[in-house]
Protein backbone atom coordinates (compact mmCIF):
# COMPACT_ATOMS: atom_id res chain seq x y z
CA UNK A 1 0.00 0.00 0.00
CA UNK A 2 1.07 3.89 -0.96
CA UNK A 3 1.32 5.78 2.40
CA UNK A 4 0.88 9.28 0.23
CA UNK A 5 -0.10 10.06 -3.27
CA UNK A 6 1.33 13.30 -4.23
CA UNK A 7 0.17 15.41 -6.81
CA UNK A 8 1.03 19.00 -7.83
CA UNK A 9 3.41 20.66 -9.39
CA UNK A 10 6.90 20.05 -7.53
CA UNK A 11 9.72 21.86 -9.19
CA UNK A 12 12.97 21.50 -7.58
CA UNK A 13 10.93 19.34 -5.05
CA UNK A 14 11.79 15.68 -5.43
CA UNK A 15 8.67 14.03 -5.15
CA UNK A 16 9.29 10.77 -3.99
CA UNK A 17 11.66 12.05 -0.77
CA UNK A 18 8.02 13.76 -0.36
CA UNK A 19 6.24 10.70 -0.84
CA UNK A 20 8.47 8.68 1.80
CA UNK A 21 8.19 11.34 4.51
CA UNK A 22 4.96 11.66 4.11
CA UNK A 23 4.66 8.02 4.79
CA UNK A 24 6.53 8.73 8.03
CA UNK A 25 4.38 11.38 9.19
CA UNK A 26 1.63 9.95 8.20
CA UNK A 27 2.32 6.55 10.64
CA UNK A 28 3.81 9.04 13.55
CA UNK A 29 0.62 11.01 13.67
CA UNK A 30 -1.38 7.81 14.01
CA UNK A 31 -2.69 7.47 10.25
CA UNK A 32 -3.59 4.18 9.23
CA UNK A 33 -4.78 4.66 5.86
CA UNK A 34 -3.34 6.57 3.11
CA UNK A 35 -2.95 10.06 2.92
CA UNK A 36 -3.66 12.24 -0.60
CA UNK A 37 -1.84 15.19 -0.68
CA UNK A 38 -2.24 17.97 -3.33
CA UNK A 39 0.16 20.83 -3.69
CA UNK A 40 -1.33 23.65 -5.66
CA UNK A 41 -1.87 27.08 -6.41
CA UNK A 42 -2.59 29.95 -3.41
CA UNK A 43 -6.10 30.83 -6.09
CA UNK A 44 -7.25 27.32 -5.73
CA UNK A 45 -6.55 27.19 -1.71
CA UNK A 46 -8.41 30.16 -1.13
CA UNK A 47 -11.32 28.66 -3.38
CA UNK A 48 -10.84 25.60 -0.96
CA UNK A 49 -11.03 27.70 2.38
CA UNK A 50 -14.22 30.16 1.04
CA UNK A 51 -15.99 27.08 -0.16
CA UNK A 52 -15.35 24.36 2.71
CA UNK A 53 -14.69 26.73 5.15
CA UNK A 54 -16.84 29.99 4.45
CA UNK A 55 -13.25 32.07 4.71
CA UNK A 56 -12.41 34.25 1.81
CA UNK A 57 -9.00 34.13 2.45
CA UNK A 58 -5.94 32.24 1.09
CA UNK A 59 -3.98 29.90 3.79
CA UNK A 60 -1.01 27.73 3.56
CA UNK A 61 -2.72 24.15 4.45
CA UNK A 62 -6.35 22.52 4.16
CA UNK A 63 -7.20 19.13 5.51
CA UNK A 64 -10.11 17.24 5.04
CA UNK A 65 -10.92 14.47 6.72
CA UNK A 66 -12.22 11.07 4.57
CA UNK A 67 -15.80 9.40 5.29
CA UNK A 68 -14.62 6.25 7.60
CA UNK A 69 -14.48 3.05 6.29
CA UNK A 70 -12.98 4.89 3.54
CA UNK A 71 -9.53 3.30 1.42
CA UNK A 72 -8.15 6.17 2.65
CA UNK A 73 -7.95 8.78 5.59
CA UNK A 74 -8.70 12.18 3.99
CA UNK A 75 -6.95 14.89 1.53
CA UNK A 76 -4.48 17.57 2.29
CA UNK A 77 -4.12 20.77 -0.33
CA UNK A 78 -0.74 22.66 0.18
CA UNK A 79 -0.50 25.89 -1.74
CA UNK A 80 3.15 26.22 -3.24
CA UNK A 81 3.08 29.59 -3.54
CA UNK A 82 3.12 29.92 0.65
CA UNK A 83 5.48 27.35 1.04
CA UNK A 84 7.75 28.81 -1.04
CA UNK A 85 7.24 32.25 0.84
CA UNK A 86 7.60 30.93 4.33
CA UNK A 87 10.71 28.79 3.24
CA UNK A 88 12.33 31.91 2.12
CA UNK A 89 11.22 33.99 5.32
CA UNK A 90 12.39 30.39 7.43
CA UNK A 91 15.79 30.14 5.39
CA UNK A 92 15.14 26.81 4.88
CA UNK A 93 14.32 24.81 1.83
CA UNK A 94 10.62 24.61 0.10
CA UNK A 95 10.76 20.85 0.78
CA UNK A 96 11.66 21.94 4.31
CA UNK A 97 8.43 23.95 4.14
CA UNK A 98 6.24 21.67 2.53
CA UNK A 99 6.98 18.18 5.11
CA UNK A 100 5.89 20.55 8.31
CA UNK A 101 3.02 21.70 5.97
CA UNK A 102 2.25 17.55 5.42
CA UNK A 103 2.46 16.98 9.35
CA UNK A 104 0.10 19.93 10.30
CA UNK A 105 -2.38 18.60 7.93
CA UNK A 106 -2.03 15.16 8.92
CA UNK A 107 -2.41 15.42 12.54
CA UNK A 108 -5.75 17.53 11.29
CA UNK A 109 -6.94 14.37 9.65
CA UNK A 110 -5.78 12.82 13.03
CA UNK A 111 -8.13 14.67 14.74
CA UNK A 112 -6.28 17.57 16.51
CA UNK A 113 -7.83 20.94 16.39
CA UNK A 114 -5.61 23.48 17.87
CA UNK A 115 -7.84 25.97 17.69
CA UNK A 116 -10.13 24.04 20.36
CA UNK A 117 -7.54 21.63 22.24
CA UNK A 118 -5.33 23.62 24.59
CA UNK A 119 -2.45 22.87 22.75
CA UNK A 120 -2.50 19.23 23.02
CA UNK A 121 -1.92 19.55 18.60
CA UNK A 122 0.71 22.03 19.52
CA UNK A 123 2.50 19.35 21.85
CA UNK A 124 1.90 16.66 19.22
CA UNK A 125 3.54 18.57 16.70
CA UNK A 126 5.96 19.66 18.30
CA UNK A 127 7.24 16.30 19.42
CA UNK A 128 6.74 14.71 16.42
CA UNK A 129 8.45 17.74 14.03
CA UNK A 130 11.68 16.86 16.34
CA UNK A 131 11.30 13.31 15.67
CA UNK A 132 11.42 13.59 11.80
CA UNK A 133 13.67 16.25 12.12
CA UNK A 134 11.51 19.35 11.09
CA UNK A 135 12.02 22.95 11.54
CA UNK A 136 9.32 25.02 13.95
CA UNK A 137 6.20 23.35 13.39
CA UNK A 138 3.31 26.09 12.17
CA UNK A 139 1.36 26.23 15.91
CA UNK A 140 4.68 27.36 17.39
CA UNK A 141 5.11 29.68 14.68
CA UNK A 142 2.19 31.77 15.20
CA UNK A 143 2.81 31.81 19.05
CA UNK A 144 6.80 33.25 18.10
CA UNK A 145 4.54 35.81 16.24
CA UNK A 146 2.60 36.76 18.74
CA UNK A 147 4.83 36.76 21.44
CA UNK A 148 5.83 40.30 22.69
CA UNK A 149 9.54 41.28 22.24
CA UNK A 150 11.45 42.00 24.84
CA UNK A 151 13.52 45.38 25.31
CA UNK A 152 16.49 44.96 27.07
CA UNK A 153 18.21 47.26 29.34
CA UNK A 154 19.48 49.74 26.67
CA UNK A 155 16.70 49.71 24.03
CA UNK A 156 14.99 52.81 23.45
CA UNK A 157 11.41 53.22 22.87
CA UNK A 158 9.61 56.04 21.49
CA UNK A 159 7.42 56.75 24.33
CA UNK A 160 7.82 59.91 26.52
Amino acid sequence: MNDAKLKGNLEGVSARALERFAGHARRAAGLRREVHILITSSRALRALNRRFRKKDKVTDVLSFPAALGGAHCGDIAISAEIAAEQARARGHSVAQELKVLMLHGMLHLAGYDHETDNGEMARKEERLRRDLGLSAGLIQRAKDAKRPTRLGPNSRTNHP
